[in-house]
């Protein structure tokens, strides 16, 4: 596809950060094998390298997320852990809450809803939002606001949806899990 890079060799030069599940970052965060700073500047380099070729990740919020990890972060199970949150059903707080769709391209959260609390309060690291289907009803995330999210592993492919955003993050290895 013209326009679209393949990401599938960058991500094998991404890092051994991206080899890492949530349980196994938040048991080396705990550990003292790495810290939650470091782990998210990695994963927001991570993001910023190579989200272009894949379109997953729609909005963030990367400084407010390391000035959390500076303010001490809840010691729950996700402790230091950096993660996405889809753009649908779920609000970030000061993101815009579009699930997809142009009818809610202004909207802006004014709070986390539960789940966003509940990671947050587990001790993970929201870094943003990501791409999906408009109001989840397709079975590939090619929304008209925020355009195609493609698969890491084959760009001329959709990851499907309605959380085709987040698994492309994930499967890119740009953050170790995505709601």
């Amino acid at each position: 596809m013209r326009g679209v890079r393949d990401v599938s060799r960058e991500r094998e030069d991404a890092g051994a950060g991206d080899r890492l599940d949530a349980v196994a970052t938040a048991a080396a965060v705990r550990n003292g094998t790495c810290d939650a700073r470091t782990v998210t500047e990695q994963a927001i380099a991570r993001i910023e390298k190579l989200d272009p070729g894949l379109n997953a990740v729609i909005h963030t919020r990367f400084q407010a997320a390391l000035d959390e990890i500076a303010a001490g972060l809840p010691e729950g199970p996700l402790h230091g852990v950096p993660l996405l949150v889809k753009d649908l059903g779920t609000e970030v707080a000061g993101l815009p809450a579009t699930g997809g769709s142009r009818l809610f391209a202004e909207v802006t959260a004014r709070r986390d809803s539960e789940l966003v609390a509940r990671y947050r309060r587990a001790g993970a690291v929201v870094l943003g939002t990501t791409n999906t289907p408009e109001l989840g009803l397709n079975a590939s995330t090619e929304p008209a606001l925020h355009g195609p999210t493609r698969n890491p592993h084959r760009t001329t492919h959709s990851p499907g949806g309605s959380s085709g955003g987040s698994a492309a993050a994930v499967a890119a290895g740009m953050v170790p899990v995505a709601h």
